[in-house]
């Protein structure tokens, strides 16, 4: 098992357990509780420095990694964020206080940087020394299960199949030498994907695959802005955050072995962030929505919702022996009501609710349809 850091020595913590996990771990997501020694000023720059100080740490005590890591053609095994403010999740600090505890997070990607850090945090340093201050290192915490990429594949499939993430940084993908601030699905499954086929030991024909993504992922819905922020020395980059439901359509949902990996590079996107400069703090990226509402259908739903439902209602039509009739309309185009509406998240209860029906005759109902869809 791999062995967690020392207890730093400012301030003092209480008895906690180490940090360990499997000898076969490919993926981790540590974070560190970061104190300013003084305040400071920060350049809009800033991510670069951390950026180098990650990289020699690596370059100290492993020169054969810091060279791939530097010079290694394939993607990058490993993120980096930007300082996170835990009273101001939203924020960007640009003036630190040396009151406030600070959060950067590092993923690892790879078993070569896991193995890296195993053996790293048996003597971490106390601090972080970059050229606009140090920071004291308080604690540190895993963030996401240790794990690997077999794992992240889903052990059962159960409909409906949806993908709810939230992009935490400015988000961006690389198109014909431009910036592309949109999370159309075929970029964004592209990104694990790469990631996927460098360090999983499974490659997965990119073609295929994203042939699979166009003609089947589509978004529920999202909550978006775009910002510009500075990366790197002096490049600028317009990105995206918000938040963003996917989902799947047609036939492709037939073709197990796509949605299995597509549902697994979900659960990988809290690891690998999204689209590119990832080791500057662009794209860090969570599952879930951001603010969730309970029960209310997005308008950017409704008309997907209205087009499932007219199927459905065509499809359990045409099942019943006698067709034409009030009874057997209405019978189909409840059951085409209630499915189309699951299929897209909503709860038994929420559409039980709205329905004013008994909520055990909407489940019901939810089976009984169902079935007639199997083939």
């Amino acid at each position: 098992m791999a062995v967690s850091s020392r207890k730093p020595s400012k301030p003092q913590t209480t008895d906690r357990p180490a940090l360990t996990w499997a000898d076969n771990t490919e993926l981790l997501a540590l974070q560190l509780q970061l104190q300013p020694q003084t305040p400071i000023a920060l350049t809009p720059q800033y991510t670069t420095h951390f950026h180098s100080w990650f990289l020699d740490q690596v370059r100290r005590t492993n020169p054969e990694l810091s060279a791939y890591l530097h010079d290694g053609q394939s993607e990058k095994p490993f993120t980096l964020s930007s300082l996170n403010d835990p009273l101001q999740p939203q924020a960007h600090p640009l003036q630190l206080s040396a009151h406030q505890i600070y959060q950067w997070n590092i993923t690892l990607l790879s078993p070569s940087v896991v193995s890296w850090l195993s053996h790293w945090l048996h003597a971490p340093p106390d601090t972080i020394d970059l050229r606009s201050g140090s920071f004291n290192i308080l604690d540190w915490s895993l963030t996401q299960p240790p794990t690997t990429y077999e794992k992240l594949l889903p052990k059962t499939l159960t409909e409906p199949y949806t993908l709810t993430l939230s992009f935490l940084t400015p988000t961006s993908f690389r198109r014909k030498g431009n910036h592309l601030p949109l999370p159309l699905p075929t970029n964004v499954f592209q990104s694990y994907l790469r990631r996927w086929n460098d360090f999983s030991g499974e490659t997965v024909d990119q073609d295929d695959f994203l042939d699979w993504v166009d003609e089947t992922v589509v978004i529920l819905r999202h909550h978006l802005q775009s910002t510009k922020v500075v990366v790197g020395k002096s490049s600028s980059v317009t990105g995206f955050t918000g938040s963003v439901q996917f989902g799947l359509t047609g036939k492709g949902k037939q073709d197990d072995a796509f949605v299995e990996l597509w549902l697994a590079l979900g659960q990988l996107a809290p690891y690998c962030g999204t689209g590119h400069k990832t080791t500057f703090g662009l794209g860090q990226t969570c599952l879930g929505w951001l603010d969730e509402p309970e029960t209310a259908v997005p308008p950017s739903v409704k008309n997907l919702l209205a087009h499932r439902t007219a199927e459905l209602t065509e499809l359990f039509i045409a099942q019943r022996k006698r067709t034409g009739g009030d009874r057997a309309t209405q019978i189909a185009e409840t059951w085409a009501t209630i499915l189309a509406r699951r299929e897209l998240g909503e709860s038994l209860q929420a559409i039980a609710k709205d329905l004013k029906m008994p909520y055990e005759t909407v489940k019901t109902y939810a089976k009984l349809a169902r079935r007639a869809t199997q083939p």
